[in-house]
């Protein structure tokens, strides 16, 4: 049976375990797209990333396009990953902050949340205080409001944010790379026997988002209905 190493996947992703600049760059960018609202979730960026350190790390296994090709580096890459998903957070928090009443009134908005969405938001951060910045850390979909919601709570001061959310962040992102960084043998044989599985749930999971989505814009009033 053909190990993992020679799955198409994986030879077209060790390419770019030799382009820590390019992925690095690619890292900053999909962090602020997660950061708002791209319906990536930034859990599949640090898995990859985890990935790309994991070759790097094993030239034997995915040998680089040219003797002496730098790859990417376990640590170097979870350090910028952090980075930028703190970054990404209080760049957001920032614009709840600014422009957080014009964003939430905005259609677009209203058409991505649903309105008891920011009711629970707002009712769990009135709860918790700045401390619900560190379950919305580890909360995937709604991030992008929360942080969007606390920002324009002029209780919670922007520095108190960034300890908590910074605090949550430290915990889980560079653990998850350098968890694949150091095991990622065991990581990727599993990932190759149940790769048509994984994917089955993935195409799933888009595919009940996509209907979602189109049921909600199908369900949602027009401004003549609401007028009635």
């Amino acid at each position: 049976m053909m190990s993992f190493h020679q799955d198409w996947i994986f030879q077209w992703m060790k390419q770019y375990a030799y382009q820590p600049l390019m992925v690095y760059g690619g890292i900053v960018f999909m962090m602020i797209a997660s950061g708002f609202g791209l319906p990536v979730p930034e859990e599949v960026t640090i898995v990859s990333v985890g990935l790309l350190s994991y070759m790097g790390a094993h030239p034997d296994l995915f040998p680089p396009p040219e003797v002496g090709t730098r790859p990417m580096n376990g640590y170097e890459a979870a350090v910028v990953t952090l980075v930028s998903v703190v970054a990404a957070d209080l760049l957001v928090f920032t614009l709840g902050r600014t422009f957080g009443r014009k964003i939430v009134r905005s259609e677009r908005f209203h058409e991505m949340f649903a309105d008891k969405v920011m009711s629970r938001i707002n009712t769990f951060t009135k709860k918790y205080g700045v401390y619900a910045a560190f379950v919305f850390r580890f909360t995937p979909g709604i991030r992008f409001p929360a942080h969007i919601a606390m920002g324009m709570s002029e209780h919670l001061p922007m520095w108190q944010f960034f300890l908590v959310d910074g605090s949550a962040a430290t915990i889980s992102v560079p653990t998850q790379i350098l968890l694949i960084y150091h095991y990622g043998e065991t990581i990727l044989t599993l990932i190759h026997r149940f790769k048509m599985m994984i994917l089955a749930v993935l195409a799933g999971v888009l595919f009940i988002w996509v209907l979602r989505k189109l049921f909600l814009r199908v369900m949602r009033p027009t401004k003549a209905d609401s007028s009635q």
